[in-house]
C-alpha cells in the first residue's frame, strides 16, 4: 500500500511539476532607433502577451493624428504616473518606459503583487510627431506640412536637434505653471523652445493632462534624456521636506545627482504643473550623460536601465506612505 502511494505521488509530481518562474525573451529591442511604428507594435504585442497584467488605453492623438497610448498595469484606483518623450529627440525614454512596462508585467505574471491596490500608468511617447521628425522621416507628413517643418528647422535637412511637436510647439513649455514668465522662449514655432500662444494648446498636452486629471496619481515622473539629474523643485511650499526626501531616495537608487534648474528653465513643464496643481511630488529624471542638441546614443541604454529598473517599485512604496498619511489626517478630522 505504502509503495503504491509513493508511486502515485511520484507520478503526480512528474505530471504536475512545481510551477517554474515565467521567463520570456524581451519584446522591447533597445539595439536600434525606436520609431513610433515600433512603439505602436510593441504596445499591442505587450497587450496580447500580458492580457491579465496590463491594459492599453488610447488617451488622445497628436496634431498629425498619431495615437498616444497609456499602459495601465494593475487595477488599483490609486496610482503613480510615468511618462516619456515630451521631446522628439528624447525617444530613448520611450524605450526605457516600455521596458519598465514589460518588466512589471513579467513580475506580476510571476506572482509579485507589489502593486496591491495601486496601478502604474505609463505614457511612453507623448510626442510621436516630434519623434518621427527627429528621426528624419518627414516623408510621413503632408506635403505643405513638410515645408513648414523644414522652415522651423532653419531649412536644415538634419532634424537631429528637433524637440518640438509637429507644429513647432515645445510640449514641456505648454503647462500653465509659470508659463507667462518663461524666459528664452522662441517667438514663433520652432524646432525647440516655442511655448505656444497659450497653455494647454497642444493636443498632446491636452491628452496627458486629461489622463492626469482622471487618475489623479499620488506621484508623477517625467523622464527626459540628458544630464543624469533629478529635478523636483517648483513651489513645493510646505511639502518641500517630503518631496526632497523622496528625491534623495531616487538619487541614491539611480546614482543621479539632485539638479538645480537654471532660472530660464523654471516653469512651463509637466512636473511644475503637477506639483502646483495637486501639491504632490513630481520628478523630472534625466537618464543619460549630457548631450547637446541631439538624441543620446543607444549605447547609454543598458546603464540607464540598470539605474532605473527598480524605480516603479520605489514610487509605489513612497506613494503608499503619502496616501497613508493623508488617510490618517482625514481620519483625525
Amino acid at each position: 500500500m505504502k509503495r503504491r502511494l509513493i508511486i502515485l505521488l511520484t507520478t503526480c509530481l512528474f505530471l504536475h511539476p512545481f510551477p517554474k518562474e515565467f521567463r520570456a525573451e524581451s519584446i522591447i529591442d533597445a539595439s536600434k532607433v525606436y520609431t513610433y511604428e515600433d512603439f505602436q507594435d510593441d504596445v499591442w504585442i505587450l497587450k496580447s502577451k500580458y492580457k491579465k497584467q496590463l491594459q492599453v488605453h488610447t488617451i488622445g492623438k497628436s496634431e498629425f493624428g498619431r495615437k498616444i497610448y497609456a499602459i495601465q498595469i494593475g487595477e488599483g484606483e490609486k496610482s503613480v504616473l510615468l511618462s516619456g518623450a515630451h521631446h522628439g529627440r528624447e525617444w530613448i525614454t520611450s524605450l526605457l518606459t516600455m521596458k519598465m512596462a514589460e518588466d512589471i508585467a513579467v513580475k506580476m505574471k510571476n506572482g509579485d503583487h507589489f502593486l496591491s491596490s495601486y496601478s502604474i500608468w505609463i505614457v511612453p511617447m507623448i510626442n510621436p510627431d516630434g519623434v518621427t521628425i527627429q528621426q528624419g522621416r518627414i516623408n510621413k507628413f503632408p506635403f505643405f506640412s513638410k515645408r513648414k517643418i523644414k522652415k522651423m528647422n532653419g531649412d536644415s535637412k538634419d532634424f537631429t536637434r528637433w524637440k518640438s511637436n509637429g507644429l513647432g510647439v515645445d510640449l514641456n513649455r505648454q503647462y500653465p505653471a509659470g508659463w507667462e514668465n518663461l524666459k528664452n522662449s522662441k517667438k514663433e514655432p520652432s524646432y525647440k523652445n516655442y511655448k505656444g500662444k497659450a497653455p494647454f494648446e497642444a493636443k498632446e498636452v491636452q491628452a496627458i493632462v486629461e489622463l492626469t486629471d482622471k487618475i489623479k496619481p499620488t506621484i508623477a515622473v517625467a523622464y527626459h534624456s540628458s544630464g543624469q539629474e533629478i529635478f523636483w523643485q517648483y513651489n513645493n511650499g510646505m511639502n518641500e521636506k517630503r518631496d526632497r526626501t523622496i528625491a534623495e531616495i531616487l538619487a541614491q537608487e539611480t546614482g543621479y545627482k539632485l539638479g538645480i534648474p537654471p532660472k530660464y528653465a523654471i516653469g512651463g513643464g509637466f512636473t511644475d504643473w503637477f506639483i502646483s496643481t495637486y501639491h504632490l511630488p513630481a520628478f523630472t529624471i534625466e537618464i543619460c550623460p549630457l548631450v547637446n542638441e541631439r538624441n543620446p546614443s543607444l549605447t547609454n541604454f543598458a546603464e540607464a536601465w540598470e539605474r532605473n529598473k527598480s524605480i516603479p517599485k520605489t514610487l509605489i512604496k513612497e506613494a503608499k506612505k503619502i496616501d497613508a498619511i493623508h488617510k490618517k489626517l482625514l481620519g483625525d478630522k
